[in-house]
């Protein structure tokens, strides 16, 4: 079996309006692209927690429609087209889409990643390269955080070097929930992960029973009600810089007394305003860069706050 990709650039007021009218039409799904994209003319263009984005979809926009190879791509767009009132068909090329073994694709995008000094991430299919190594497995894929990229990594190396047996920790932003894992696996305790996303969730807690880690995952209202005046000796956030800067005052007030707060997700252009966001609060620095990425990490000597 095989399908066929309809491809048209739209200007962004249309890009929407094309989308809608092409599933309508019978498109079996619809993407849409910034046409710019790796030029210098590409736009950033994603929401945040706390921060949705003015417009959805980019000046330039590339629409992607998939579609069964057996259906009539001139016919589809131009139903499209006139559900959008568009005095001329839109241009458009095809692309074909084989199929292939979609699983084994995936996989073979995946290998196991060393990190710090005995650290492995292993992609649940893999035989992990050194059995004595501190080994995570993980299903990649199911939500972020798998290793490979650099904040991730930032912290990870961080843990590894700093977390203390029974200390209590915090991963805020937890993903996959590998820094809460990794964090459990050094001798934290209690660990605590908090995400916004509910399939997040699901797989933080599969993966956390997969390495037999003890490790409390929250959505985080559930966290609000449970963890009421709870504070931790580690809080760790790696999530963005524009959500870590409106998150400040509640994630220092996490923070035990004497206790470090580590963020990441922060390019390394974006370190020193962030670190004046938190300024009132601890006197945060960059401990480590990775690839344009910086880890900031400080201490918290005054008593939380509530």
């Amino acid at each position: 079996m095989s399908w066929t990709e309809i491809v048209l650039e739209v200007p962004r007021q249309q890009a929407e309006h094309v989308s809608d009218a092409l599933i309508e039409a019978g498109a079996l799904s619809v993407s849409v692209e910034d046409a710019n994209e790796g030029t210098d003319a590409e736009q950033a263009l994603f929401g945040e927690p706390g921060m949705e984005p003015t417009q959805h979809a980019w000046d330039h926009s590339r629409v992607v429609a998939l579609i069964n190879a057996s259906d009539d791509p001139a016919k589809l767009v131009h139903q499209a087209c006139a559900m959008c009132d568009l005095e001329n068909v839109l241009p458009f090329e095809l692309r074909i889409v084989a199929d292939q073994d979609w699983v084994r694709l995936t996989q073979s995008q995946f290998d196991p990643i060393r990190i710090g000094k005995n650290i492995w991430v292993v992609p649940s299919w893999h035989e992990a390269p050194d059995r004595d190594a501190l080994i995570l497995e993980l299903d990649p894929g199911l939500a972020f955080g798998t290793g490979s990229h650099p904040t991730t990594r930032l912290c990870m190396e961080w843990l590894e070097a700093n977390i203390r047996s029974s200390q209590s920790v915090l991963d805020y932003g937890c993903g996959s929930g590998i820094l809460a894992m990794l964090a459990n696996k050094v001798g934290a305790h209690p660990v605590d992960g908090v995400d916004i996303d509910p399939q997040a969730i699901v797989s933080a807690r599969e993966n956390a029973e997969r390495n037999h880690c003890d490790v409390n995952f929250f959505l985080p209202e559930d966290f609000a009600l449970a963890r009421q005046g709870w504070h931790y000796e580690v809080v760790v956030a790696n999530i963005l810089s524009g959500p870590l800067k409106v998150m400040a005052p509640m994630l220092c007030g996490r923070v035990a007394k004497g206790g470090s707060l580590v963020l990441s997700g922060v390019l390394a252009r974006q370190a020193d305003e962030v670190i004046a966001c938190y300024k009132s609060f601890i006197n945060l620095s960059v401990s480590a860069e990775h690839e344009g990425w910086v880890a900031l990490a400080g201490s918290v000597d005054r008593l939380p706050i509530d």
